[in-house]
């Protein structure tokens, strides 16, 4: 009988079996060998025992952690090379007192004990115990026959946690490429175009702060490009070949935020299931990129710092802390310091996340790159739609250089879009489409004062009527003039690298400067 039911245990080492189901059945042969009350098989987790699964136990006994130096006879088990078996009236307390179902009383304590100690290639992995509630229950049980039993339970203890191990990171791994599927939805991507000094200088700063593991703190106004930015730190880091996962704060409800970013366990609230990852677990080896952190509510800025402090983690519903190595890159539209000052940010989380701040520019502020950003986007606009390419007039150009732009990037690319499919309806798409400014729904930004342009500079129709605005003819003019004279100030009165400048040719920019009074001839 023995000797068949120890040939099971060996067997269903090479079988297919799910841990829980492989953990059962080996309870299940305990049963057979071992007339006891009450078996558990316990997995050494650091200085922790866990039980893996059990018999005759309380869901509470079950459900705890027993720590080795709170409990002798689990101790005294995991020091001994041979199978132990305790007198009735051993003086150390039994783990298991007051935890056997079907027991007299909640407060009987177990009068037979017996364990063996786990190991696998030398080393300790757990114990398997057996209790019962007569004294002498274990007095006719053959300790060689509880040694191998041991043996083969390590074993499966060993080969159940290789395989567990295989399966968490198989499904990491299968979040993570959830997560980068997503990512690659959402995010347009791209190169950090431009030869302005205010992208110049971004792209350094990027550089600099990529080599290091430090938080970064995008900040910028809404359209600049913040989350490209960030992309671009993450490619250049070492963590390149690790995840990027981005979690828009904005769109986490305060009812599931902690959940989304940190995990929970089973049965922590209604509706979980099953025990799940957050964000932090699946970006463990990459960066997490947290996207309008200002909008982060206050319950759950505390645990956001603890893992910016010690990389830990807790999963909603669970009191065991796990550890992940994740750089954390976030980014904001709002002024952090003055949303401390309110009280809606927490002063030590913004100077965690603020270890190097990242601005990004606004469009406004790199108006030269404005040309070559509409260019790509209406390069973008032409493949989406099928189109041979497209072409900008003089008009459309200077149109794009004279706008504000408050929108920045992300406003120029809607407009680029908007204006190749307005351009491209009802034309040949084999051939090239030309881009006009009636097909740019843009109302020029209105200048703060007059140009100083000189002496015959107010061209016909250029007159502001008395208590009224000017005509748009009139302000149009006004602007152009305004562009013109700035671009040949900037080259220091060379029209010809004015002309370059602006996107035109050098006969062209001379018509326009008469046309607009700034040249005789």
């Amino acid at each position: 009988m023995s000797l068949e039911v120890l040939l099971e245990i060996a067997r269903d080492l090479t079988a297919s079996l799910a841990a829980a189901d492989r953990y059962a059945r080996l309870i299940a042969a305990v049963r057979r060998l071992i007339p006891c009350d009450a078996a558990c098989l316990l997995r050494l987790d650091g200085a922790d025992l866990v039980p893996m699964a059990g018999y005759g136990l309380t869901t509470a006994a079950l459900s705890r952690r027993y720590p080795r130096r709170e409990h002798p006879r689990l101790d005294v088990i995991l020091n001994s090379c041979e199978p132990v078996r305790f007198p009735p009236d051993s003086a150390l307390p039994d783990p298991f007192d007051g935890g056997i179902e079907g027991a007299p009383g909640p407060l009987h304590k177990v009068h037979a004990c017996m364990g063996v100690a786990l190991t696998e290639g030398g080393e300790v992995v757990g114990a398997l115990t057996a209790d019962g509630l007569e004294g002498h229950q274990f007095d006719a049980i053959d300790p060689r026959m509880v040694a191998t039993l041991g043996a083969l339970a390590g074993a499966a203890l060993r080969t159940s946690a290789l395989i567990e191990a295989l399966e968490q990171r198989a499904d990491h791994r299968g979040r993570v490429a959830r997560e980068l599927l997503r990512s690659a939805a959402q995010s347009s991507g791209g190169a950090l175009l431009g030869s302005s000094a205010a992208v110049a200088k971004l792209r350094r700063e990027i550089a600099l702060v990529a080599a290091s593991d430090l938080a970064v703190l995008i900040t910028g106004e809404t359209g600049v490009g913040k989350e490209l930015v960030a992309h671009h730190v993450h490619a250049a880091s070492a963590r390149r070949d690790e995840a990027l996962i981005h979690v828009n704060c904005a769109a986490l409800p305060l009812s599931i935020a902690e959940s989304e970013l940190f995990g929970h366990v089973a049965g922590a609230f209604t509706g979980a299931t099953r025990d799940r990852a957050g964000k932090f677990e699946v970006a463990d080896g990459g960066t997490l990129f947290l996207d309008e952190i200002g909008e982060l509510s206050l319950e759950i800025q505390p645990k956001l710092l603890r893992v910016l402090q010690h990389g830990e983690i807790q999963r909603v519903g669970s009191d065991r802390a796990h550890r992940v190595n994740v750089r954390v890159i976030a980014a904001t539209n709002r002024d952090l310091e003055r949303e401390v000052a309110a009280g809606r940010v927490r002063a030590d989380l913004y100077h965690r996340l603020a270890a190097f701040p990242l601005p990004v520019p606004p469009l406004r502020a790199r108006g030269e790159d404005t040309p070559v950003l509409a260019a790509h986007f209406a390069d973008a606009a032409a493949r989406r739609l099928g189109l041979a390419g497209v072409r900008f007039t003089d008009e459309a150009r200077l149109q794009l250089l004279m706008n504000d732009w408050p929108g920045n990037v992300r406003e120029l690319e809607n407009v680029i879009g908007r204006g190749v499919l307005r351009a491209s309806f009802g034309h040949d798409r084999t051939r090239i489409i030309e881009l006009d400014a009636a097909h740019l729904d843009l109302r020029p930004r209105l200048a703060d004062g007059p140009p100083a342009v000189g002496p015959g500079s107010e061209a016909a129709g250029d007159q502001v009527p008395p208590g009224g605005e000017a005509p748009l003819g009139a302000r149009l003019a006004r602007f152009e003039r305004e562009v013109i004279l700035g671009a040949v100030q900037r080259h220091g009165g060379n029209w010809s690298a004015a002309a370059r400048d602006l996107g035109l040719h050098r006969s062209n920019l001379h018509h326009r400067a008469r046309r607009l009074g700034l040249k005789s001839r």
